[in-house]
């Protein structure tokens, strides 16, 4: 009898703990899936702690991929890849199969995103989780045949970055600037040398930057009443007069995604979201707030990507044209030789505005997606720095992310407020010009 209930016990045990091992995981949303997959790649962005444009590059290539795979949810939607410039023709599902797309979109962000970034072991840790997931819940043909196609979409987009001189901008020697009057040269409190030079050099996904000039800035000058002397009196005074409302602005949308603090002789590093992973938190907040279905969604990741990379190499070109000097050189050489701005300098030349540039572009998008008085709470920094604000428009948050740069006391007045017509000028032509639609 007690060798029965032994026995008894071990079947039950048995059965159970098959019963355990054989529970399918729950199957989230498409859209859920395709934000996930955005967070996870920007967790690793941040982590690996890419520059701003580099940033952009990597959410272009992986969101353009997704999108593109995505798409074939819904029949209406366009192709976006085969309107931009260097892309080959795009795989198709075969007719009459089944397939489930945002496996698909997945497996092709991540094709991606595993040529694109450093730490492929993070993601892979996240992947094997969702595609877990879809393994549990789907046939295997279904599965695999969703996961080739994935594959081939990624695997297409990354052919065209193959030729974008990405590699050829990684050759480049460092940039130290120059001493010449109103040239832009390493900042304190670390003198880096300059970030990313040849990025103006890039291929732009839809615009042409040579269509989209900016005029150029004051010219230097040692006269007091000049107004090259005149816009570093008016960010030092700024700096000596700033409310507390324009502290946090300024705070707010600092994203300096590698910022070294100092204490004493000790120093440490500051990680968080890039300019352009503030404005993909922003479309991942509104297509929450509108339940967007996951077409939808992968194609505000698509259109917001390509508004920041083309943004930023458009900007960039103009940086690296002028090397106009940043104010704390110039307030530090003439005014007070002790000063700095509230926030820490970045590491290249200062006209015009790449945070602004790309804030106008992206916001433009957005309002053409989602509306023109669109009122949203910005939790993008929640994580990182422990502040939100809330908008009424995205207009209105690209506005205040340019006068931002401008309180914090690393860009002038006019940096600012050129570069945000410019960017927002790019996002019309990328939305106007681009068939969103069959």
């Amino acid at each position: 009898m007690r060798y029965f209930k032994l026995l008894l016990v071990v079947v039950i045990g048995v059965v159970v703990g098959g019963c355990s091992q054989n529970k399918k995981s729950t199957l989230i949303s498409d859209a859920d899936v395709l934000h996930n997959n955005v967070d996870e790649l920007t967790q690793v962005i941040i982590y690996d702690v890419f520059t701003p444009p580099v940033a952009s590059r990597i959410y272009g290539y992986a969101n353009l991929a997704a999108y593109e795979a995505m798409r074939y949810a819904d029949p209406k939607y366009a192709s976006i890849t085969n309107q931009l410039r260097g892309f080959k023709k795009m795989p198709e599902p075969q007719k009459g199969k089944k397939y489930n797309y945002a496996l698909a979109a997945t497996k092709a962000l991540f094709t991606v995103a595993h040529k694109v970034t450093f730490s492929v072991d993070t993601l892979k840790k996240y992947e094997d989780k969702v595609y877990a997931m879809y393994k549990d819940n789907l046939d295997d043909s279904t599965y695999a045949r969703s996961m080739a196609f994935g594959e081939k979409i990624g695997t297409t987009v990354l052919n065209r970055a193959n030729f974008d001189n990405y590699i050829k901008t990684r050759g480049k020697p460092r940039f130290l600037g120059s001493t010449d009057p109103g040239k832009w040269h390493p900042t304190p409190p670390d003198y880096l040398d300059g970030v990313e030079y040849c990025w103006g050099d890039m291929e732009t996904f839809k615009v042409n930057a040579i269509d989209f000039p900016l005029p150029p800035p004051a010219p230097y000058s040692d006269d007091k009443n000049s107004e090259f002397y005149k816009q570093s009196l008016d960010v030092y005074q700024r700096s000596k007069n700033i409310t507390k409302e324009e502290v946090e602005i300024a705070r707010f949308w600092d994203d300096n995604p590698f910022v070294i603090q100092h204490s004493g002789h000790m120093m440490f590093v500051d990680k968080k979201i890039t300019p352009g992973g503030h404005w993909i938190g922003i479309t991942t907040i509104a297509c929450k707030k509108t339940h967007a279905n996951a077409v939808k969604t992968a194609q505000a990741y698509a259109l917001t990507s390509i508004a920041l990379y083309d943004a930023f190499i458009c900007g960039w070109k103009v940086k690296y044209k002028y090397e106009y000097i940043r104010p704390v050189t110039v307030i530090n050489d003439k005014i007070d030789h002790d000063w700095l701005p509230m926030l820490q300098t970045p590491p290249f030349p200062e006209y015009p505005s790449a945070h602004s540039d790309i804030s106008g572009a992206s916001a433009v998008i957005l309002t053409h997606l989602f509306g023109d008085n669109f009122e949203y709470q910005d939790t993008s920094d929640l994580r990182y720095i422990g502040m939100q604000r809330h908008f009424n428009s995205f207009l209105e948050a690209a506005n205040e992310t340019s006068l931002s740069r401008y309180y914090g006391g690393i860009h002038y007045l006019n940096s600012v407020n050129v570069a945000a017509a410019h960017g927002r000028k790019i996002g019309e032509y990328i939305w106007n010009s681009l068939k969103l639609q069959n």
